[in-house]
């Protein structure tokens, strides 16, 4: 094979570390290396260099190394054997992570088991080359930052696992919470891997988490936020869970046939007997704040004027009706809240 008269960087974009194809080299031999590059000769496996940018030649006069190792005449044009390593330390930004298989955790708010998953993105940079390849490349023509996510990638998916359901168990944070506090956990993340790729050469310039999320199709997720988003409807029409429970008991039993069906359906008026007086009195009680013993005596004295009241689930009704106009921005915020108030008087 020919004697090479000049090295230089051929690998691609995303390679970290590159190794130069041939190592017939020669003490006039010119090794060019970019700005954002190292260049090491690689001998019997001792590493001459760094070569920074710029360009060198390989002679017996810069490199001691090739007289006492190679045993090289000094001056003239001595061909010699040796590898030619660069190592790229530009910094790289889109190395992308995310958990294959979520966390399961308990959300210490609501105590459900839920399955969480997060996704972010983080940035390497080659701090120490010599470090970087006799720890990590070894013998292989070339290293890409693909190669160096996949070598960490178990060790930042422990860790982020780890922190994630510390976050969530230890520290109170509910998942629907925890995005408010991706900066500060991502701070976190960051420091506790960097310690461990430092031994590799290799720093952490950036790392970010950029969403925790759950599987919405989950059985438990599910049914967590349809209780929220009824809590949420209850909360706007100034109802408690309580009140919604007595006014569906009231609807159901004003469905229902017979008598005291009947009775409560024409705007719960006499009641049927004093026993059932009793109990609509104090189911009314709890919806309009009035007590048991008065409104069951208001029961057993006999129906009342018929347009003097409107019954829980024409109220109900009315209420939804209100907030559906002023979604579609036929009503204010001040109409709303004086219709509800009136309605609520009823």
């Amino acid at each position: 094979m020919a004697v090479i008269d000049r090295v230089k960087w051929d690998g691609g974009p995303n390679v970290l570390a590159w190794k130069f194809p041939s190592d017939e080299l020669s003490t006039f031999t010119q090794l060019i290396v970019n700005e954002t590059q190292e260049a090491f000769l690689v001998t019997g496996g001792v590493y001459e260099g760094p070569f920074g940018g710029g360009r060198h030649t390989l002679s017996t006069e810069n490199l001691p190394v090739l007289r006492g190792l190679l045993k090289l005449p000094f001056g003239g044009q001595t061909p010699f054997s040796a590898e030619v390593w660069f190592v790229n330390r530009i910094t790289n930004l889109d190395v992308k992570w995310g958990t294959a298989d979520p966390i399961q955790v308990q959300d210490p708010k609501y105590g459900l088991m839920i399955p969480v998953r997060s996704f972010g993105q983080y940035g390497i940079r080659v701090k120490d080359s010599k470090r970087f390849l006799l720890k990590l490349v070894g013998a292989v023509p070339s290293f890409e930052a693909e190669t160096l996510a996949s070598y960490f990638r178990g060790v930042f998916i422990t860790r982020i696992k780890t922190l994630i359901a510390t976050a969530i168990v230890k520290q109170g944070i509910s998942f629907l919470e925890i995005s408010t506090s991706l900066d500060a956990l991502s701070e976190t993340l960051r420091n506790s891997v960097s310690q461990e790729i430092a031994e590799f050469g290799v720093e952490l310039t950036q790392f970010n988490i950029h969403s925790i999320s759950v599987d919405d199709s989950d059985s438990a997720v599910t049914k967590l936020k349809e209780a929220l988003a009824r809590k949420a409807e209850m909360s706007i029409l100034e109802f408690d869970y309580r009140q919604q429970r007595s006014f569906d008991v009231l609807e159901a039993a004003a469905s229902n046939e017979g008598s005291a069906g009947a009775v409560m359906g024409l705007g719960l008026g006499a009641g049927a007997g004093a026993g059932l007086g009793l109990t609509i009195g104090r189911t009314l009680g709890d919806l309009t704040g009035v007590t048991g013993t008065d409104s069951a005596q208001s029961a057993a004295a006999g129906p009342a004027p018929k347009n003097s009241a409107v019954n829980a689930q024409e109220r109900i009704q009315m209420l939804r009706d209100l907030m559906e106009l002023r979604n579609q921005g036929l009503l204010t915020e001040d109409e709303l809240a004086r219709e509800k108030a009136r309605i609520l008087a009823l």
